[in-house]
Parts: structure tokens; C-alpha cells; sequence
């Protein structure tokens, strides 16, 4: 075993820097998810098939959408400050690397509450009536994508993912805006 590998073993899981935040938003997205569940569970069964539980899961989805736009940025800032045009605009170079490293600090706890918030629209659109249409496979293709994405992510921690979490987060990515825009 070569020192890399015997540092890897020796370390946690999540960094200690981030463990708090970490632990704190799987906290909150726990505790979110059975407040609503519980709530969606003790709901009258002719509000189930009303046009205002649909508005229900559909805020669901759309506060999800809004924490992954956030949780996306950081792949996108990335990008663009590894373009060699920001090389003559030093000032503005600057500004995208401290909205990068935001972005980054906040990446996993707000995904975190993302999944919380998508597994929640999932249950509702279940729970609403599932109907076998384009909105709703997209939807489910995206779900199906999207859980490989938190176990490579704590394989990234530990430099194991081998870019899987950039993968399968790009492929889930692509079939969250099919199912949210079209």
C-alpha cells in the first residue's frame, strides 16, 4: 500500500470542513421530508385529484428546480474560469472565483436539500396519479439517473469516482431541463 492509499483509508468520508454543513442540511431535509410526508399522508382523498394539490407538487418540483440551477452553477463558473478570455480582465476573473468558491461551499448541502425536495415532488406526482406521458417519463428517467449521483459524490470525497459524479450529474442534468422545460 503506497502512502496516497494509506492516507485515503485513514480519512472520513466527508471532509471535516464540510461535515457540518453536510450533516446539518441532511438534518433539515429529513426532518422536511416526514413534516410533509406526514402531511401529504393525512390529506382527504378528493384533494388528492384537485387542481390546488397540484400546485402542491408542482412547488415542490419548482423549489427543487431553483437549488439545482444553484447546485449546476458550480460546474458552470468552472467552465468559465478556465476560459482563457477572462486572462486580460483580471477584475472580473476575480469575481467569478469568489462566486465559484460560494458556489462550491454550498454545492452539497443545497443538493442535499434538492433530492429532499424532488423526492418529495416524486411521491406527490404518485400520490396526484401517475399517467404514462412524456412529462412524467422524463421525470422518472431523471429520478432513476439522479440516484448514482450521491454515492459517487461521497466516492469524489475520497477521489474514487473516477468522474462518475460528473457524469451521471451531466446525464441528469440533461433530463432534468428535458423534464422541466419541454
Amino acid at each position: 500500500m503506497n502512502t496516497k492509499e494509506a492516507h485515503n483509508s485513514k480519512t472520513a468520508w466527508i471532509p471535516p470542513k464540510e461535515r457540518l454543513w453536510v450533516f446539518g442540511a441532511i438534518l433539515v431535509s429529513v426532518l422536511f421530508v416526514l413534516w410533509e410526508l406526514w402531511g401529504l399522508t393525512h390529506l382527504p382523498s378528493a384533494t388528492l385529484h384537485n387542481r390546488r394539490f397540484e400546485q402542491t407538487y408542482k412547488s415542490f418540483g419548482s423549489n427543487a428546480r431553483l437549488a439545482l440551477f444553484f447546485v449546476l452553477a458550480n460546474y458552470v463558473l468552472v467552465f468559465i474560469v478556465k476560459l482563457r478570455i477572462w486572462d486580460q480582465r483580471d477584475r472580473v476573473k476575480k469575481g467569478i472565483v469568489v462566486l465559484l468558491r460560494f458556489a462550491k461551499r454550498w454545492h452539497t448541502p443545497i443538493a442535499i436539500i434538492a433530492i429532499a425536495l424532488i423526492l418529495l415532488h416524486t411521491v406527490a406526482v404518485f400520490m396526484y396519479g401517475f399517467k404514462f406521458d412524456f412529462n412524467n417519463i422524463s421525470g422518472l428517467l431523471a429520478l432513476l439517473v439522479l440516484l448514482p449521483v450521491p454515492v459517487s459524490g461521497l466516492f469524489r470525497y475520497k477521489r474514487l469516482d473516477r468522474k462518475w459524479h460528473l457524469r451521471s450529474g451531466l446525464a441528469f442534468a440533461v433530463l432534468f431541463l428535458i423534464h422541466a422545460f419541454l
